[in-house]
């Protein structure tokens, strides 16, 4: 291991413990709403304890994409220091009755890491951390992301550079909340990244900013995109159910 790559790594191993974070999308069957009144009564009171008890390491928040997405109506996203307890949440939701009708539309994983092209001057926030934590805005827009491979062509200074003018345009911003997931080594996509905000207008406002820059050249793959409306756990369920 070359001297530079092994410090970039101490300076990771110092950040200190690193979240997990996981997107599950569901889809609930239409074969669950021609089910009796009680059973589905119960089978959704069921489902919702587990998403409002999960494991002590688990942060979980719930979003609705019902009638917003094709083919999928639920969001959860959990954050954790371990898979485990991830897992755990996941098979206990799969377990309940309506675990049964659910089918996992998209899935994403990443993990949590402190971005390599801040340098010594981050005042904190996104990518000046290795943990995760929802700030509980109205709206979550979600999707994976894939560089292109002359990306990682270039050098390292080169990359920053570029990437600076990339942060200069999100802290235009400051209400959009950004959470990176590296997902290279984890899963399918390189990142999946989320991000929070007080209406769809502002993410839509900065992307079109992106649009243009530099850094836009090198991208890969942003889709699918999802756009998810924070609600609790009950909510969400009623509304995939298709109640008012």
């Amino acid at each position: 291991m070359s001297g530079e790559r092994g410090e970039a790594t101490r300076e990771r191993d110092e950040d200190g413990p690193r979240d997990f974070v996981k997107y599950t999308f569901f889809h609930l069957r239409p074969e669950w709403r021609r089910l009796a009144a009680d059973v589905r009564a119960d089978g959704a009171r069921r489902f919702v304890d587990v998403l409002e008890r999960p494991p002590a390491e688990v942060t979980v928040r719930t979003y609705s994409l019902t009638g917003l997405k094709a083919g999928t109506e639920m969001l959860v996203w959990s954050i954790a220091p371990e898979l485990a307890p991830i897992q755990e949440l996941h098979a206990r939701l799969l377990g309940t009755p309506m675990g049964g009708y659910l089918d996992t539309a998209y899935s994403y994983l990443g993990m949590g890491r402190r971005s390599e092209y801040l340098g010594e001057h981050a005042h904190g926030g996104e990518g000046a951390e290795a943990r995760r934590r929802p700030v509980g805005l109205p709206y979550l827009i979600v999707y994976p992301f894939v560089k292109k491979r002359e990306w990682y062509g270039l050098a390292f200074e080169e990359r920053r550079r570029i990437m600076g003018e990339h942060f200069r345009i999100g802290h235009k911003y400051p209400d959009v909340r950004i959470h990176t997931g590296y997902s290279f080594g984890l899963d399918d996509a390189e990142f999946i990244l989320s991000f929070e905000a007080n209406s769809p207008a502002e993410f839509l406002d900065l992307v079109s900013d992106l649009r243009p820059t530099e850094a836009s050249r090198y991208t890969a793959l942003e889709t699918p995109i999802f756009t998810a409306v924070l609600v609790p756990a009950r909510r969400m369920v009623e509304l995939a159910e298709g109640l008012p």
